[in-house]
């Protein structure tokens, strides 16, 4: 069933632009990187804090990004059912003007440099670096000559910067270099997140082809983006099972407890499934994402 539309320029209309249930996607790393810093014995609730921000506004920039981008290059169609709230974007419809989003996103961007400056000038430059790269992938996502989300790079994208970065570079800020249980942990983090976006490029594939993008689902083929969404749903608990062996801790396997959600997934995605279908696994894939994270969190803290 379609919601019906709010009104113009109101809460709700940014709500769709924002796709505020995507923001968990960002608050997970920084969540999983905290419990890290806290078996380590260098969790610090400043820098901690600040990177929870920044993660948060750099999804914001993204989505917004999104919203805009796909309005100005004409890839955005009024019958096209959006992700989870059955509604175009939100600035194809006139819900809110691209000037209005454009301006959002420069507010966004200039607090997401107002809250990356501290943990620089306490932590060093490198984060500074990481913090530009990340802002400029969300920027370029559906900015610029070549936006991401128009090539088959973006699960790659995703894996990087809501995976390593987010999670290596949020532990680096508390607790120094991150070693090698860090960047498993960050590497689950980061598939499972990748996997979303390759859900909703699976989902999306036909439209995205008329459109003109060239995401990795349109040049493979949707039999090649359904074996990518496995692997990358897949992967993280096998990962789970070498963090268990390389920290000698069996806390790390807590996140299999939400392994029948993914196994489910995976059944799913054997079957011919259409658009609204793929939409619900979509919600779902994020809603396991969240859980896997927080228990991948938990079971640091358990092992410290």
């Amino acid at each position: 069933m379609i919601a019906s539309a709010p009104s113009a320029n109101s809460l709700g209309a940014w709500a769709i632009a924002l796709r505020v249930r995507t923001l968990w996607i960002a608050v997970v790393p920084v969540l999983v990187a905290d419990a890290f810093a806290w078996r380590a014995h260098a969790f610090d609730p400043l820098p901690a804090t600040l990177a929870l921000v920044v993660a948060v506004l750099l999804q914001a920039i993204t989505n917004l990004q999104n919203d805009v981008g796909y309005t100005l290059r004409g890839g955005e169609h009024v019958d096209r059912v959006g992700p989870r709230t059955g509604l175009p974007r939100a600035t194809a419809t006139g819900l809110l003007q691209v000037a209005d989003v454009r301006r959002a996103i420069a507010l966004a961007t200039t607090a997401t440099l107002a809250a990356g400056l501290p943990i620089v000038l306490r932590t060093g430059w490198p984060a500074g670096l990481i913090g530009l790269a990340a802002l400029g992938a969300a920027l370029g996502y559906m900015g610029g000559p070549w936006p991401i989300a128009y090539g088959p790079l973006g699960e790659l994208v995703v894996l990087a910067c809501f995976g390593w970065m987010a999670v290596g570079a949020t532990y680096y800020v508390q607790a120094g270099s991150p070693n090698v249980e860090v960047m498993l942990a960050a590497t689950s983090t980061g598939l499972l997140a990748a996997a979303v976006l390759a859900l909703n490029n699976l989902r999306d594939a036909e439209h995205d082809r008329a459109s003109g993008r060239r995401t990795f689902a349109v040049l493979a083929g949707p039999r090649a983006a359904r074996a990518l969404f496995v692997a990358a749903l897949a992967l993280p608990y096998a990962l789970v099972f070498v963090l268990a062996g390389v920290t000698l801790r069996l806390w790390f396997v807590l996140p299999l407890l939400t392994l029948p959600v993914a196994v489910l997934l995976l059944r799913r995605m054997r079957v011919s499934v259409d658009g609204g279908a793929l939409t619900k696994m979509l919600l779902a894939t994020v809603q396991l994402q969240l859980a896997f994270g927080l228990l991948l969190a938990l079971a640091a803290v358990l092992a410290r």
